[in-house]
């Protein structure tokens, strides 16, 4: 009975590696995927803090004279007193052939 033991040994032997190599290999996916969403909020974060900044300069360039200027050129077609105000006319080449 002797050569039973040592079997017995090491099946468990054997079984005791298989679930500690699996435990480690399930922990090391674990640890890849986690890593993996870091990285992509970390780049999200970096991506939305330029935004802000961006932004920022946007809204301290309006605070100023020559940004409410622009602005009011811009999106409400207001021009300064004395200034001239050309208009220009594309034709399209459909138009242009045709009397």
């Amino acid at each position: 009975m002797p050569r039973l033991r040592w079997i017995l040994l090491a099946t468990l032997a054997v079984v005791f590696f298989t679930m500690t190599a699996a435990g480690y290999v399930t922990e090391f996916r674990r640890t890849a995927r986690l890593a993996d969403a870091v990285d992509r909020k970390m780049a999200e974060l970096v991506r939305l803090s330029r935004t802000i900044q961006e932004m920022k300069e946007q809204a301290a360039f309006y605070e100023t004279q020559e940004g409410l200027a622009r602005l009011a050129r811009e999106q409400f077609n207001l021009v300064k007193p004395g200034e001239k105000i050309y208009r220009l006319e594309v034709l399209s080449p459909d138009k242009a052939l045709s009397p």
